[in-house]
């Protein structure tokens, strides 16, 4: 009995000891298998720190305006009798656009003219009566203030007249028409708008902390979406002599050449204003900066010989930078970089100070100064 119970505790024992000692084993190799994973080299894409020129600018965005613009209307009320214009024409000065009828107001314009012409036939014969002393000097009083009162009362006749025929104040590029032939038009009804498109200007803010860096006669650049790619040159025409004391924003306004007429007013436009002398940076694609709360990142790409294979070795180093100002996809580096420093432009979030890497460029972030929307 007792030689049965040694050797059933004996077999128990054997059967945990295996049991734990293969629970022992599988847990050291899947140490070593993670350790493994961890020293793996992680695949990432470089880029080289490389130093250029850039041109300091100050950018804001702005609102395009005309030169000269206005939704034209008249001041007296009528029926539209003639339209002498089409939607979209170009207009000059002066030039007869729609007319009131007129019947009415011509026909007393008319009975006026002819009571002036009365008032001056009497009036000269009084002045010749008056010579021969036939007439009273109060009678020739009488006649002359009777003439200039029907001159007047012409004149005024005339205005009304004048009124209700819309010229274009200046010469420019029709909108669309708003009324038709026959309708009744009340005092201040918009019928077109007149918009002189060349040149045009551009309003813009900027911070008064800038407005040194701006004068009069400075170039600027403007771009706007509906024309990709393409830029707008001008200079800087006037500056506002008071800074707005809710934005602390100076306006300034540049015109620029609008033969095309592609600007149109309203439109918004990104504003370049050059500035200065160009500096030179070091520069990287902004992918390969981490901005943290506590400093921004890089991961320079450091080279430690060979592994045991031959192969390069190479570790990822984490090292602060100091960034200054940006440049489409490009980030100028103030300090903590070098030229010619190699770092991770992507694949960066699966790293840590000292891991290995394997690099593949064959995908590469985009570094385009002046980067414009794909039509992919």
């Amino acid at each position: 009995m007792f030689k049965r119970m040694v050797i059933m505790l004996g077999s128990v024992g054997l059967v945990l000891g295996l049991v734990f000692g293969f629970k022992a084993f599988v847990a050291t190799k899947i140490k070593e298998s993670l350790a493994g994973f961890a020293n793996m080299p992680q695949t990432v894409s470089t880029a080289t720190a490389a130093s250029q020129e850039w041109q300091p600018q100050l950018e804001a965005v702005g609102s395009l305006r005309a030169v000269k613009g206005a939704d034209l209307a008249l001041e007296v009320a009528g029926i539209v009798d003639e339209i002498d214009f089409n939607s979209g024409d170009d207009v000059q000065a002066g030039a007869s656009l729609l007319r009131l009828k007129t019947d009415d107001d011509v026909a007393k314009l008319h009975s006026l003219e002819a009571n002036a012409q009365l008032a001056q036939i009497t009036y000269q014969r009084d002045e010749k009566q008056f010579k021969a002393q036939a007439v009273s000097q109060a009678t020739l009083d009488t006649d002359a203030a009777n003439l200039k009162n029907a001159n007047a009362q012409v004149a005024e006749q005339q205005a009304i007249v004048n009124k209700k025929i819309l010229r274009a104040p200046f010469a420019g590029h029709l909108g669309i028409r708003a009324v038709d032939l026959g309708q009744y038009l009340s005092p201040g009804t918009s019928i077109v708008t007149l918009q002189a498109l060349d040149p045009i200007y551009l309003d813009f803010y900027l911070p008064q902390q800038s407005i040194e860096q701006a004068s009069v006669g400075q170039k600027v650049t403007a771009t706007v979406d509906t024309y990709p790619g393409q830029a707008f040159v001008g200079e800087i025409t006037a500056i506002s002599p008071r800074v707005d004391a809710n934005s602390r924003n100076v306006q300034l306004r540049a015109t620029l050449n609008n033969s095309d007429h592609k600007l149109l007013p309203g439109m918004y436009a990104r504003v370049a204003v050059v500035a200065g002398a160009p500096l030179r940076y070091v520069t990287l694609p902004q992918t390969t900066v981490t901005y943290n709360p506590y400093g921004s990142t890089v991961y320079v790409v450091e080279e430690k010989g060979t592994d045991a294979k031959g192969a390069p070795l190479r570790i990822a180093h984490q090292t602060f930078i100091t960034t200054g100002p940006t440049r489409g996809d490009q980030v100028a580096v103030l300090s903590g970089l070098n030229e010619g420093d190699v770092v991770v432009s992507a694949g960066q979030i699966k790293l840590h100070n000292g891991s290995p890497l394997a690099i593949n460029n064959e995908i590469q972030p985009t570094t385009d100064a002046n980067p414009t929307p794909s039509e992919k």
